[in-house]
């Protein structure tokens, strides 16, 4: 890479900066999900290669900017690792995935803490994450936090849903959800975004009085 956008290298590469190849990320990890479902090994390696690519992409991007390098990126994921998993590389004794990833989030929460405070009790989400994963992320969160719900959200409902749900039935569902919204002209990812922010909205509402009291 450093010699496509080097003297005598790719004119395309050269011309190239963080933004103008940040869909390039989100259509790679595309094909890779693709590989994945299908259980493709032989072009999973490749669709692997591919978001590799981008990763050193932006990383020598980065370089030439005077920020970070490959290296850099390489050293800090290894560091977090290492960090985030002190039953491993430290002398902390766990036993199952449930404390693992109770602990996880508990490290994970330390090293946050420097950040801005939300007043919303839903960790922050990527702004780009698809939004049937945001929805399901959101409802992660209500289910881990025990947080309540508004009555936009029926929990009978969707716990006996989900007492009668497979993978092919949860697919057959979603697709008739969306060709409805085709035919009906309703943009399915707008739809499930509002609804979800409609529904941390109104916890959060219920959160708020909560901790004005326990203060």
């Amino acid at each position: 890479m450093a010699r496509l956008r080097g003297p005598g290298g790719c004119p395309w590469d050269m011309e190239q900066d963080h933004q103008s190849i940040a869909q390039c990320l989100v259509d790679e990890c595309s094909e890779l999900l693709e590989t994945i479902d299908k259980l493709d090994m032989d072009h999973m390696r490749e669709e692997l290669g591919d978001v590799l690519l981008q990763v050193v992409f932006h990383a020598q991007l980065a370089k030439e900017a005077g920020h970070f390098d490959f290296e850099a990126v390489a050293e800090e994921i290894n560091e977090k690792l290492i960090r985030r998993h002190p039953h491993v590389f430290g002398d902390v004794d766990l036993n199952n995935s449930d404390a693992v990833l109770k602990q996880w989030d508990e490290i994970k929460a330390t090293e946050k803490a420097n950040k801005p405070a939300s007043a919303s009790q839903f960790k922050d989400l990527p702004p780009a994450l698809p939004a049937l994963l945001f929805a399901y992320d959101v409802f992660k969160q209500i289910e881990k936090k025990a947080l309540p719900v508004g009555d936009c959200v029926d929990m009978e409902a969707i716990e006996a849903m989900a007492e009668e749900l497979d993978e092919e039935a949860a697919g057959h569902i979603l697709f008739e959800i969306a060709a409805a919204c085709r035919l009906k002209g309703i943009d399915p990812e707008s739809a499930a975004r509002k609804f979800a922010r409609r529904v941390m909205a109104e916890s959060d509402a219920l959160v708020a009085p909560l901790e004005a009291d326990a203060s």
